[in-house]
């Protein structure tokens, strides 16, 4: 490389000196935790603590700190906010409208989770965090509704094709609770006989030689998920929503 060419170059100081209005962005995590309960699909809120949104629940999210990477932001931020850190980050993607945050320019990374509720339980009580029933959302701060539509959009997409809901399931269920959680998260009532056609079909089931107990209805089979696809399940990982 000749001297001339040496001296055309840019250093990462003017670089930055240059375009330092490009270097003042924020960047901020926000994590979308789904779980059913009670034959409801809810999603983890908690009480916004920005005047500007007084009285709203949002998502749980905090900016990026200097030193730390994307993922671990998000951990960080689900640790803090609920105490729990065995649950998996998918990450979904970036928001990035100019008017999203009102102290200025914030570009958000949305990182989703799919949880059983019941071995989850939350650890810490901190501006009234709690599940609330996804249909019975309408308004929260920021984008936040945004974000939450655009995860809920996508698993509606993909929970026919591919076995990720089922971290939502205890380890054995019947085919009655499966269908249910499925009509939670599509939003429709679905036909018995069709639904477990389809199914069976996938071949993801095992039947495990046990029957329902306690149950005001005729006891139903339960099954459990087969072992090869558990870990897809328990990462997401075919949920590619990024």
């Amino acid at each position: 490389m000749t001297e001339r060419t040496l001296q055309q170059l840019k250093t990462a100081e003017t670089e930055k000196i240059s375009h330092l209005d490009y270097f003042n962005i924020g960047i901020s995590v926000d994590c979308v935790i789904l779980g059913y309960d009670e034959k409801e699909l809810k999603v983890l809120l908690i009480k916004s603590d920005m005047q500007e949104f007084s009285g709203l629940y949002s998502l749980l999210g905090d900016f990026i700190k200097p030193d730390e990477d994307l993922e671990a932001a998000s951990y960080r931020v689900l640790k803090e906010r609920t105490g729990l850190d065995d649950v998996f980050l998918e990450q979904v993607k970036a928001f990035g409208n100019i008017t999203r945050h009102p102290s200025g320019r914030v570009i958000t990374i949305a990182y989703y989770s799919l949880i059983d509720v019941r071995n989850h339980k939350l650890q810490l009580d901190l501006n009234e965090l709690h599940w609330h029933p996804v249909n019975e959302i309408k308004k929260l701060a920021f984008d936040h509704k945004q974000i939450l539509d655009t995860c809920l959009g996508r698993l509606r997409q993909q929970v026919m094709e591919h076995p990720v809901i089922f971290n939502l399931l205890p380890e054995k269920f019947s085919l009655r609770e499966l269908q249910k959680l499925y009509q939670a998260i599509l939003g429709v009532e679905l036909d018995r006989r069709n639904f477990r056609k389809k199914i069976s079909i996938k071949d993801w089931l095992l039947d495990i030689d046990e029957m329902e107990v306690n149950v005001p209805h005729r006891p139903g089979k339960l099954y459990t998920l087969k072992k090869q696809y558990r870990n897809k399940a328990a990462k997401n990982v075919v949920l590619q929503m990024a």
